[in-house]
């Protein structure tokens, strides 16, 4: 027999005692269950709130220039006198004979007809093609000993950004939102800026993968209007445009009610929400208008060849100092840099396209004290052989190959790692892409191994099984 006495109940058998506790046991985890999954009208967790670091960073923020198409770091920053005194004979079968994306392990070697010297204190290898940038080399440290995992340019620009040849994981970007939230809750935290076209494997390059959908970075459009509609339609009042959100937000908030695991349209929402805000700050922070002329100019605004990348370059300041903590420049989307022919023709043409933008880059952020705590990140998704395609080319080449980067408090003015004496693989100090995400990590106060998010059962980090510092570049 069981009797309510007041808020209690009286139980006269050890079995009732034990049926009634269990049930109240199994209530209270119900609840907590229920809470969790927001069904208790609890409010939701904001995905973008700002999250402390795990240790102290040295920068606040990435730009990474992303060189798509694969330069060649035997043309740029990895000079090869051997490969020199074997242009045009067979590779030696020393160096071992790689499987190529387009057959030509077989063909000569081809040394690089660019002119080569050694610039500032640092003695930095730096050949004509990058000039401007070459003034700037005591703040690079050139790691020539980056090594990936794909052979075609879809596998390995997807490596670059999300770790994995495989679409599905989350970008760099979309981890660093995810593990440090927001630094502008007017501006997107993650910020994608292209070119003329989209890279090869699109928006899944800056996708959110199996985290919610509100990780994902942010497509700028290109031109003098990157981000559309930031005014109000004609007649409509900045009280209107506010109900108007709050109306549609309860709406969709109704609609989800039973829909938890829908993180789209929680994306959605809050994608509504930050265009209303960008409404304040947008047009500010994207008014290029307001930099001086020789600001401008030394973008290279001026000239059209270098017009489009520089206007991103310096949208990517702009961004930066306003706190956005991730922005990733795309310079020859669709595989532009893919020279497997008339290489003096394509790394020509995209090094002028890239060179004084990149070193008005880095130049502007020095001087007004940015470069501190400004990651720059400059590399393709590999490089390209030592041995010719079709004569004038260079295939792909995913086993040794150059990143460099700067700010941020790294070690500057050094070379890390080297090839073999042709070029074809990392041989001193080898440093994966898995290495190279886990530094970057590290410097925005991330520890590769604890970012982890749940899925499926299994504790997912954004190295995945890998990822070493590279220490020589850690002041």
């Amino acid at each position: 027999m069981l009797r309510k006495l007041g808020h209690h109940w009286q139980v006269q058998t050890r079995r009732e005692f034990f049926t009634q506790a269990g049930s109240g046991l199994a209530g209270i985890a119900l609840g907590s269950m229920l809470a969790q999954d927001g069904l208790l009208g609890a409010a939701k967790k904001d995905p973008m709130e700002p999250k402390p670091a795990h240790h102290q960073p040295k920068a606040k923020s990435v730009i990474w220039l992303f060189m798509e198409g694969g330069p060649s770091h035997v043309d740029l920053f990895d000079r090869k006198p051997v490969l020199e005194k074997l242009n045009g004979q067979p590779m030696p079968e020393s160096f071992g004979r790689p499987i190529t994306a387009m057959g030509t392990a077989g063909n000569t070697l081809m040394a690089s007809r660019r002119k080569w010297e050694q610039h500032g204190r640092s003695g930095l290898w730096i050949s004509d093609w990058y000039p401007h940038i070459a003034q700037h080399a005591d703040d690079l440290a050139v790691i020539r000993s980056s090594k990936a995992d794909g052979l075609n340019h879809v596998g390995s620009v997807c490596q670059m950004n999300t770790g994995d040849i495989l679409a599905g994981r989350p970008s760099m970007g979309a981890w660093v939102t995810y593990g440090l939230g927001s630094g502008n809750r007017n501006l997107p935290t993650f910020v994608i800026l292209l070119d003329d076209r989209e890279p090869v494997g699109g928006p899944k390059n800056w996708s959110s993968g199996f985290m919610p959908a509100a990780f994902q970075g942010t497509q700028f459009r290109t031109g003098d209007t990157p981000i559309l509609h930031l005014k109000n339609p004609g007649g409509v009042g900045a009280a209107q445009q506010r109900s108007k959100l709050d109306f549609l937000k309860e709406l969709n908030e109704r609609w989800g009610v039973d829909k938890q695991d829908d993180t789209e349209l929680d994306a959605r929402i809050r994608a509504y929400e930050l265009a209303y805000q960008m409404q304040s700050a947008g047009p500010e922070a994207v008014d290029l208008g307001k930099e001086t002329d020789a600001t401008r100019k030394m973008y290279g605004l001026d000239d059209s060849e270098t017009e489009a990348f520089g206007r991103n370059c310096l949208m990517a300041r702009r961004l930066v100092e306003r706190g956005v903590r991730f922005v990733e420049l795309y310079c020859g989307s669709g595989s532009g840099w893919d020279a497997h022919n008339n290489i003096e023709g394509n790394h020509g043409k995209w090094c002028r396209v890239s060179d004084k933008p990149i070193a008005g880059l880095l130049a502007d952020l020095k001087a007004r004290g940015l470069l501190r705590d400004t990651l720059v990140v400059w590399g393709g998704e590999f490089g390209r052989t030592p041995f010719n395609e079709k004569g004038d080319g260079r295939d792909h080449n995913p086993w040794g190959f150059t990143i460099w980067m700067a700010g941020a408090g790294i070690q500057a003015g050094q070379a890390i790692g080297a090839t073999d004496e042709i070029g074809l693989r990392a041989v001193e100090r080898p440093y994966h892409v898995h290495d190279i995400h886990a530094t970057i990590l590290h410097l925005l106060g991330l520890d590769h191994v604890r970012l982890t998010y749940l899925h499926n059962g299994r504790a997912e980090r954004p190295t995945i099984n890998g990822g070493q510092l590279i220490k020589e570049l850690l002041a």
